[in-house]
């Protein structure tokens, strides 16, 4: 019980640091110094400054912010997780659908999607040797099913792909990667594709550490993916502390043996991404896009991913709709649908309007937890990203820069098809520690930080969607 008190106050104190030095190495401040626009230009960035300070200022009022946190909790209380495919995720675009036509705005529809709807059953993991013990453990989404009572097998511990390629006698044995959390791009990989490295050298079950720099005893889904002409097999996530435990009897000796039972579905399902305009008041056919995706894993309450992104995103045209605010281009807020699967909503948005992308003028995008908001992480050319840094000063203090060649979730897609783009900045030092997790629940939110992410947002959003130039993309 101490010890995991003082590794709490270690790992606080780390963040602080980390967000210390975050602050310190600004890379606004550099771009700025290196962006040279027309003082006319300047100055008009310059004359948003009242409207901003009018957005941020009335969502941030007692009215509008209980009002708006009241929506956003509800929706989380009501419909809790939103697998993809399942009846409670359509449920869920159908509220958001009736709850943006009653809060003022008309112009929502949704276009279908074709999901995988995979959905767990039964899961068990026991350790049989050295001595018996459960394992608590989580199946990666979209994982195959084992047989009805479960596979029995030794296990080897390895830390990387490097080291199993190593092994020799790896045959019908269960791996564990017991891969230690450096950041989630550099270890996700062992989660997406361990169950191909491992059946590819004979493996029939797999196993991976959770993807958290800190846990209590809370292990962590999310989705693996499988090659063709390699064997399929089950893959699921232990805790950091048995993985830990079963690491040090592995380093003892031990011959440990397994029991992995885990009993799924998988089909598909039509769902839908829901997409909701304000016509822009001289450019209607010229837009910007704010989005996050509607859907979740099926544990918690995705009140992290991706809730809070999906409300800030939702609520950008029907607060300016409120304030009868039009900017010049449209508007697009866009609820995605089955993003933990593969970017699938945004896939398929890109197929449909492929030949509209000339007029994606900029894209948003929330999918990082909406923590104490700091800025923009911005993929783009230099003069985007100069453009938007510039924008940010009107901002202080949440006018930090990221620069980025590409960034993740269905953002990614956009970026690779040329169009600049940025995801919310926020202190999100605590985001993997709920991440595809039970403990993904509203009580991982603050109430003032999701609403200074819902200003913020709907402020930034306005004023790149006005601005008399588009955002560069050479």
């Amino acid at each position: 019980m101490y010890l995991k008190t003082i590794l709490a106050i270690i790992f606080i104190y780390y963040t602080k640091v980390i967000e210390q030095h975050e602050l310190d190495n600004d890379e606004s401040i550099f771009l700025r110094n290196e962006c040279h626009f027309d003082k006319p230009l300047l100055d008009k960035l310059s004359s948003y400054q009242p409207v901003i300070n009018y957005i941020m200022a009335t969502v941030k009022s007692k009215l509008i912010s209980e009002d708006f946190y009241e929506k956003y909790s509800t929706f989380l209380d009501i419909f809790g997780a939103r697998p993809a495919g399942s009846k409670n995720l359509e449920n869920a675009i159908d509220y958001m659908k009736r709850l943006t036509y009653h809060s003022g705005v008309k112009n929502v529809f949704t276009e279908n999607v074709s999901v995988p709807h995979w959905q767990r059953i039964y899961e068990s993991i026991k350790m049989i040797r050295p001595r018996v013990k459960d394992i608590a453990a989580i199946g990666l989404g979209l994982s195959v099913a084992t047989p009805l009572y479960g596979l029995t097998a030794d296990l080897i511990v390895v830390r990387s792909f490097e080291e199993l390629d190593e092994v020799d006698n790896v045959q019908g044995k269960i791996v564990l990667f017991n891969t230690i959390f450096t950041t989630y791009i550099e270890t996700v990989v062992y989660r997406v594709y361990s169950a191909i490295k491992a059946a590819q050298k004979g493996a029939i079950a797999v196993l991976i550490r959770s993807l958290t720099p800190f846990s209590l005893y809370t292990p962590h889904t999310g989705a693996l993916t499988y090659k063709q002409n390699v064997k399929k097999i089950p893959a699921a996530a232990i805790t950091t502390e048995d993985a830990d435990l079963i690491q040090r009897l592995y380093n003892y000796g031990e011959k440990i043996t397994i029991n992995i039972t885990m009993l799924n579905t998988l089909n598909k399902k039509t769902s839908r991404n829901t997409i909701i305009d304000l016509r822009g008041r001289s450019e209607p056919r010229k837009m910007v896009i704010v989005s996050g995706h509607i859907d979740s894993w099926d544990v918690g309450q995705g009140a992290i991913d991706n809730g809070g992104g999906m409300m800030i995103s939702w609520f950008v045209p029907v607060i300016l709709n409120y304030l009868n605010l039009r900017p010049r281009r449209t508007i697009r807020s866009i609820l995605w649908t089955a993003e933990e699967e593969g970017l699938i909503g945004g896939a398929e948005y890109l197929r449909r309007h492929m030949n509209e992308l000339d007029n994606i003028n900029f894209v948003l995008e929330s999918d990082a937890g909406t923590f104490k908001p700091l800025g923009l992480e911005i993929a783009g050319s230099k003069n985007a990203k100069c453009l938007i840094a510039n924008i940010l000063k009107l901002f202080s203090p949440i006018s930090k820069i990221k620069l980025v060649n590409n960034t993740g979730s269905e953002l990614s897609l956009f970026v690779n098809n040329g169009i600049p783009g940025a995801s919310l900045l926020n202190r999100d030092n605590n985001y993997f520690l709920y991440h595809h997790t039970n403990a993904d629940t509203l009580t991982a939110q603050n109430r003032q930080q999701v609403t200074d992410c819902a200003a913020f947002w709907a402020a930034i959003s306005y004023v790149i969607a006005d601005i008399p130039i588009p955002v560069p993309r050479h």
